[in-house]
């Protein structure tokens, strides 16, 4: 159906001829804007629910009452059902630690929350099927959770800013919402982050469309391809500098895999550009010490890297 449509726009609309490297490129645009579209309205209502039953207070107030290994499996988990964006990566990091919440611990939250978002994996699944989805999901959880446990044992919480030990923030509870108030709000979240988000998701499926009709793909093989050894360690210092969510870089990796780019090398790139994106260092450099961002973009990284060759091995 979406084909259809895609087809219908792109060669009775626009009337472009068919075969040509542009009508192929806005074909492709046209399907995936349209596909991804529909994929994050039903998603980001089902994260609006679920949201209205588990406020970020009550995250906290979870995390800090169990034993350290499941207090890191618990902030992974909850940060992949209940993302929040690079800007909040500041309060929220703040918000945990003043609630008792350990450094480590609180490193596992913010790294599997940009790196796997309810909808990111939606549109994995849509576009590469269950088992990458499910692979990816995986393995960034235990990135997640290794790297916190690492950064935890570690103990550089004397690496963090002193003002965030000293801030005070505030703990509100959750109202007893209705049913019919639930769906408000879940809707109103559709308005709020699709607004926030779309742009982002229409530029990466447009630089993804301009991959898919025109970046040679000799040249990608080249410079990333099965044959390169340090495919992956190249994907992901080019993807540290960059940034966009998961939902906007989704449709760039997959022009790049459908010009050849190994699957694991793409979605390393991937998971560069979403846990360890440039911008977002800039923000978490507010309440970390260089010496301890330094430490969390290291870390994270390596695990990155070995997830990436793991990847490609199995797929």
């Amino acid at each position: 159906m979406l084909t259809l449509v895609a087809d219908w726009f792109t060669y009775v609309l626009l009337r472009m001829p068919q075969g040509t490297v542009l009508s192929s490129a806005v074909q492709f645009f046209v399907y995936d804007i349209i596909k991804i579209y529909l994929l994050l309205a039903g998603v980001i209502f089902a994260v609006g629910l679920l949201q209205t039953w588990l406020p970020p207070e009550r995250i906290k107030g979870i995390l800090a009452r169990h034993s350290r290994l499941m207090s890191h499996v618990l902030a992974s988990l909850m940060g992949a059902v209940a993302p929040f964006c690079s800007c909040s990566a500041v309060p929220m990091f703040i918000g945990f630690v003043e609630s008792g919440v350990p450094l480590g611990v609180t490193m596992t939250f913010l790294i599997a929350s940009p790196m796997i978002t309810p909808s990111g994996v939606a549109l994995l699944w849509g576009l590469f099927g269950a088992r990458t989805a499910v692979l990816y999901v995986a393995f960034g959880l235990v990135v997640s959770i290794v790297s916190g446990l690492i950064i935890g044992h570690l103990h550089l919480e004397h690496w963090v800013e002193d003002y965030v030990y000293q801030t005070k923030v505030g703990e509100h509870s959750a109202a007893t919402l209705s049913l019919q108030e639930r769906l408000r709000a879940g809707w109103s979240y559709v308005r709020e982050i699709f607004r926030r988000v779309a742009p982002w998701v229409a530029a990466g499926v447009a630089i993804g469309a301009f991959i898919h009709g025109y970046a040679p793909a000799d040249l990608l093989v080249r410079y990333a391809g099965r044959d390169n050894p340090l495919a992956v360690l190249v994907a992901v210092l080019v993807g540290i500098p960059l940034y966009s969510n998961a939902e906007g870089v989704i449709p760039i990796v997959q022009a790049l895999w459908a010009k050849g780019l190994p699957l694991g090398t793409a979605l390393a790139f991937m998971m560069a550009v979403t846990g360890l994106s440039l911008p977002e260092s800039l923000i978490l450099r507010r309440v970390l010490k260089p010496k301890l961002l330094a430490t969390f973009i290291a870390i994270v990284g390596a695990g990155i890297i070995v997830v990436g060759y793991l990847f490609n091995a199995l797929m």
